[in-house]
């Protein structure tokens, strides 16, 4: 199993908190993607947390009467990992051999870790010289605890299923959403339901990777209070509404404007620690995505808050979909970034 690296054929799983979504990509980095399979799958939010035996197995039925609906046939899956049972960091150690480098983060893997190196699952990787330190080079850790992991992994087995990989899902949405090409920086972020990842990118490589309390459903408990209406008459309040102030006399936006601007907070902080650490690279954006990418005018609001040019994500920049395709995935599109990450993953270590 890996928690990073490539694994040949296979098709991706991205088991949110409402929703299951698969995907099968043909291509690759180089040449572009194609759509060849995919499929999205409503799930109750409890049968999702329903650590039970019972629970796995309807999670199981509910993956495997995905992969049927989609025609998917390869038994061999990349599963994305939640932030919140991962933890991922990048560290700078001395420039010295691949050989010397690999052995050197191997035997000090406790240091870096938050849990006892017994109890973890831990995969690592070097993204190669520091862009401002030549004597320094960076290496990306990630770890899940062993009881998490296999727990996951036993699960999706028992129906037949090859686990290959398990990837933090914060690293396989940065990998779908970071614009080709771009030389500065990016602050990819992803509004999740409990949680928001961030993702600062540069070079092609993760430079910041973070995850800070208070999703979606914060939003919709706030202003359930606020305006005294029904969670789901919240949700569709705030996804149909947005930030706008002309509409329902913007009571949606009185109502979040303290928690966004908590929120947007934590963004400028984020920009400001990475400044610390790459003094000579500029930001040159922050790419929304989840949540993020379907409130409207959300964008314009960190813009405003962060002083930093705010764009909705498009994780299928890089798929080639048909009309057909397309119009099935319109009403959902922008939250398959994890999921899209995950297939997009390269072959090659």
């Amino acid at each position: 199993m890996s928690l990073i690296h490539g694994v040949g054929d296979f098709f991706a799983l991205d088991i949110g908190t409402t929703a299951i979504r698969l995907v099968q990509l043909a291509g690759d980095a180089q040449h572009g993607w194609t759509l060849q399979k995919f499929a999205y799958v409503p799930v109750d939010q409890k049968v999702l947390e329903d650590g039970s035996a019972l629970g796995m197995r309807r999670l199981g039925e509910t993956i495997l009467g995905a992969m049927q609906q989609a025609g998917i046939t390869t038994k061999n899956i990349a599963v994305g990992m939640p932030a919140a049972k991962t933890f991922t960091s990048i560290i700078k150690v001395d420039n010295q051999s691949e050989a010397e480098l690999m052995n050197t983060v191997k035997y000090q893997l406790d240091k870096y870790i938050p849990m006892a190196i017994d109890e973890a699952t831990v995969d690592f990787v070097s993204l190669g010289v520091c862009p401002n330190d030549p004597t320094k080079v960076e290496v990306l850790i990630s770890s899940t605890s062993v009881d998490f992991a296999e727990s996951r992994m036993e699960m999706i087995e028992s129906f037949g299923l090859n686990v290959v990989a398990q990837e933090p899902e914060s690293l396989a949405m940065a990998r779908a959403l970071m614009p080709v090409g771009a030389q500065d920086a990016r602050l990819i972020i992803d509004l999740g339901e409990r949680s928001t990842d961030l993702v600062m990118m540069y070079r092609g490589m993760p430079r910041l990777v973070r995850s800070i309390p208070g999703g979606f459903s914060l939003m919709i408990k706030t202003v359930t209070s606020a305006l005294n209406v029904r969670a789901d008459q919240a949700r569709q309040f705030i996804l149909k509404f947005g930030l706008a102030q002309d509409k329902v006399e913007g009571q949606v936006f009185k109502a979040l404007d303290s928690t966004l601007e908590s929120y947007a907070s934590e963004l400028s902080k984020s920009i400001r620690f990475f400044k610390s650490e790459y003094m000579d690279a500029p930001v040159g954006g922050i790419i929304l995505s989840g949540f993020a990418g379907m409130i409207p005018f959300i964008a314009e609001y960190i813009e405003a808050k962060t002083d930093v040019p705010t764009t909705q994500g498009n994780p299928w920049q890089l798929v080639r979909v048909t009309p057909e395709q397309q119009q099935v995935l319109q009403p959902v599109a922008s939250e398959f970034a994890v999921a899209i990450g995950l297939a997009e993953r390269s072959n090659e270590r």
